[in-house]
């Protein structure tokens, strides 16, 4: 472990720290036991001898004068009592030592010197026949004895203080020489520790940095099996999964790639993917082939560059869905319509940025329905002039009330009359459709303000309103009310029409009827709705009411289900979008957003 190595690379540094201490408890211990005990005996020995000296100098004092009298026997006995309690006690120290023979030695002086201490105090000096100077040679033998001791003494306190100065000189001398060693072995220890570390680390810190260059091919070599090498194990199982997904990814990148390029080399629309820059990224064969015509020399033609830019700019879809923004290109000598389906393309990880085109090939649907727009007008065109004809007669017999017919027959006529009226007016939305549709009926445009146009609106639908006895309310937001839209107002007045009198027709006596006009959700819009009261579309015929002839409810009304087709014509021709929200039982809502 990489713990245990740690410890053990320290070891030695713990070892020699160790026997340093050890070694300074040990000089620390004999400085304080056996010196510092030399040292003490040593003063007390040379503290005695002091004290000694004093005794026999105020024993001989006491011997001084002719006639002693009993204070200097006093002081005399005194001063011996003394030097005898301190000469024991050195010769009781000093039994077995060298320095017994200096105490012997001034045992017998003061022995001596007693013995004639004690005849000079006890009687007179001269009948004893003691001379002044016997008195003080034997003094002088004691103060020479106790200097000999003193100087013993002195000199054994300077063999202690030697040795101590000595000691002390080699300890620091060998504090010295460890602190140095400590030093060198921590800079060994210190290289071969960083040295056994940093070398797997460098490795890991290599193979990491290679890896994130994008080569999991590299390997951490494992050293040791510590945590260094679990982790230089760990990398390793961790560069070959990701070896492994990097492989898997790879597979499934190509696989991904070529059912894409398998899937647009077999979709007959042409499919351009534009760079932001309007370079093309992929093109399909439909593409490639659609290419080389003149139309796309030296790019895309106007019909499509214009919303291309458009796309590119702000990364909105374009997704036209009437036959007015169909394109026509010349593909071999023929004639191909297109409907263009322009989608922003972008991609956070390859940071790309542009657009797919897709131009979808209508010419089949186009040509069906100018075929079923041409059939739809040409037949009603044919009808219409018989049928007006045939409504003429009608007229004309109901009108002069001709002799010799019955009621009934007269009930049959007006029937007659009022079907061929109906027929006409089928007839008159039929053809307007299908000249809608085809682009013939062009548009009469005229800016004019939402709230004219609503209080027009409003004015003409309230008398068939109020007439069904509903009442019809107005709300124009403020915000819209004085603003413009550039509509044909003759146009747009049928689908107002055709909503309000459909809501009226639907709803019950006594209801409300609600025109509506706001800001749309959608930026550069109005919103116009109808809100009335009827039973209600059920929810999977919502879609299907714009459809023509199609009727959403099985009541007994009159029409024939073309109102809601030709609004729908006439508010995308506008470029607007019509919908429709209802719920069953509460009523519809009918509403269709144009450009301001």
């Amino acid at each position: 472990m990489l713990r245990t190595r740690l410890y053990l690379g320290l070891l030695p540094l713990v070892l020699l720290i160790i026997a340093m201490g050890g070694y300074a408890i040990y000089v620390c211990r004999d400085l304080a036991g056996s010196l510092s005990s030399d040292l003490v005996t040593n003063y007390r020995a040379i503290v005695a001898c002091q004290h000694m000296r004093e005794s026999a100098r105020q024993m001989y004092g006491a011997m001084t004068p002719l006639t002693p009298s009993d204070a200097d026997r006093q002081s005399f006995a005194d001063a011996r009592a003394a030097f005898v309690r301190e000469l024991m006690a050195q010769s009781a120290a000093s039994a077995g030592t060298p320095r017994a023979s200096f105490v012997e030695a001034l045992d017998r002086a003061f022995t001596q010197f007693v013995e004639l201490g004690e005849r000079t105090v006890e009687g007179d000096v001269r009948r004893w026949g003691v001379a002044a100077t016997n008195r003080y040679d034997a003094f002088g033998s004691v103060l020479t004895a106790i200097e000999n001791l003193t100087r013993r003494d002195f000199a054994a306190a300077q063999q202690t203080a030697a040795r101590v100065a000595q000691l002390a000189t080699s300890t620091q001398q060998l504090m010295v020489m460890t602190m140095a060693a400590a030093v060198l072995l921590s800079l060994f220890l210190a290289w071969r520790l960083a040295a056994s570390l940093l070398r797997p680390i460098k490795a890991f810190t290599a193979s990491v940095m290679a890896v994130g260059e994008g080569d999991l091919e590299r390997e951490v070599p494992e050293y040791s099996r510590d945590e260094l090498g679990q982790l230089a194990r760990a990398f390793n199982t961790m560069a070959a999964k990701l070896r492994a997904y990097r492989d898997a990814t790879l597979a499934r990148v190509l696989r991904a790639q070529r059912t894409m390029e398998a899937t647009l080399t077999s979709t007959p629309d042409p499919v351009f993917v534009v760079a932001r820059d309007g370079t093309h990224e992929v093109r399909n064969p439909a593409a490639e082939q659609l290419a080389k015509s003149e139309e796309f020399e030296p790019g895309f033609p106007p019909a499509l560059a214009e919303p291309l830019a458009r796309v590119l700019a702000s990364g909105e879809h374009y997704l036209p869905a009437d036959y007015s923004r169909i394109i026509t290109l010349r593909v071999e000598r023929e004639d191909r319509h297109y409907l263009p389906r322009i989608l922003a393309v972008g991609d956070k990880l390859t940071e790309f940025r542009g657009a797919a085109v897709i131009l979808q090939d209508v010419t089949k649907f186009r040509l069906l329905d100018d075929a079923k727009t041409n059939l739809v007008g040409t037949v009603s065109h044919e009808l219409k002039t018989p049928l007006t004809s045939l409504r003429m007669a009608l007229y004309l017999l109901v009108e002069q009330r001709i002799a010799g017919l019955t009621p009934q027959q007269n009930e049959l006529l007006e029937g007659a009359r009022d079907d061929a009226d109906r027929l006409l007016r089928i007839l008159d939305n039929l053809l307007d459709l299908a000249r809608l549709e085809s682009g013939a009926s062009a548009l009469d445009r005229q800016p004019v303000t939402v709230g004219e146009l609503v209080s027009r609106i409003a004015a003409e639908a309230r008398g068939i309103i109020e007439t069904a006895e509903q009442r019809l309310v107005v709300e124009v937001s403020p915000e819209i009310e004085g603003g413009e839209i550039n509509i044909d107002e003759g146009r747009m007045r049928h689908v107002f029409m055709n909503l309000l009198t459909n809501a009226s027709k639907y709803s019950p006596p006594g209801c409300e009827i609600r025109l509506v006009a706001r800001p749309a959700d959608e930026r550069g819009f109005v919103r116009f709705s109808v809100h009335d009261r009827g039973p209600g579309i059920p929810s999977d015929k919502v879609g299907r009411v714009f459809d023509r002839f199609f009727r959403a409810t099985d009541l007994p009304k009159p029409g024939a289900g073309l109102g809601l087709a030709i609004a729908r014509e006439l508010v995308v021709a506008h470029g607007g979008s019509i919908a429709c929200n209802s719920t069953p039982g509460e009523g519809s809502e009918f509403y269709f957003l144009l450009p301001q």
